[in-house]
């Protein structure tokens, strides 16, 4: 329930951003949300109805390549934030190009990192992001930048080429404080102690593209035997992890660390 109400409130302030800052402006957002705001100043159709028809095709790839409760919390962004869209007013909050476009990315930028730690989405290039900073190490702020190159150059074809520069600073400032915010590319050594090893490690297996590792111990003060399960995670996988292991085992206790570096293979399916 906390994760839904995050993911509302974040794309709820995403449409405000639009609709107050950017829009106004002929500023674009980054990726799919970009392109429906330019379809929606150069045709009668709404931003909203544009946003939710432009992201249905990746939503369908997200469903395929992305877990049940990723794509669900998906798919509730994308329509939360198209009827904000289109039930929000346009209005120009601030009559400067400049600032309009340095707040309202990171406004933006804000909203959707806490999307991606409330394990969701906004759809549209996210889900590509996504996919790709699961099999590459790759920040996932930058990764929406570079693929949102598309989206300045077309600003500066249809508008002008101030309004793809004053894209171009809304989208890096949105890409910069997602990364902070989110921080993909930084790994967790996770380090659970649990009765239910098997169950934890096969939950764990199944949900997660990463090697765990186990070691039979023995509680000090009860002398009960136990499983010690060790696993590398990136920092997006933590909210799913953490809800699968109170899932299966409430009674386990749990060693979060920061990890400085991983050698080997990162990426891998099977227990080791």
């Amino acid at each position: 329930m906390r994760n839904v109400i995050v993911i509302t409130l974040s794309s709820i302030l995403v449409a405000f951003a639009y609709n107050f800052l950017l829009i106004p402006h002929e500023i674009l957002s980054g990726g799919l949300s970009g392109i429906a705001i330019m379809l929606g100043i150069i045709t009668p159709l709404n931003t909203g109805v544009l946003n939710l028809l432009l992201n249905l095709p990746l939503l369908i790839l997200g469903v395929m390549k992305l877990g049940k409760r990723f794509i669900s919390y998906t798919i509730l962004s994308v329509a939360v934030l198209s009827v904000s869209l289109y039930i929000i007013p346009i209005y120009k909050a601030t009559q400067e190009p400049i600032l309009a476009s340095l707040f309202g990315g990171v406004i933006v930028g804000v909203a959707m990192g806490l999307i991606f730690r409330a394990a969701g989405s906004s759809g549209g290039f996210d889900i590509i992001a996504m996919l790709l900073s699961r099999k590459r190490d790759f920040p996932l702020g930058t990764l929406i930048a570079a693929m949102n190159g598309i989206v300045v150059a077309a600003s500066g074809f249809v508008f002008s080429w101030d309004a793809a520069l004053l894209t171009l600073v809304s989208i890096y400032a949105t890409g910069k404080v997602v990364d902070t915010i989110h921080t993909s590319h930084i790994k967790l050594t996770l380090m659970i102690i649990t009765n239910k090893g098997e169950e934890v490690k096969q939950q764990l297996l199944e949900k997660l593209h990463r090697g765990v590792t186990i070691i039979d111990a023995k509680g000090a003060y009860s002398g009960e035997g136990r499983q010690v399960l060790i696993t590398v995670i990136t920092r997006y996988q933590l909210a799913d992890v953490k809800s699968t292991i109170k899932e299966t085992d409430p009674k386990s206790f749990v060693n979060i660390l920061q990890t400085t570096e991983v050698m080997g293979m990162f990426d891998r399916g099977t227990s080791k």
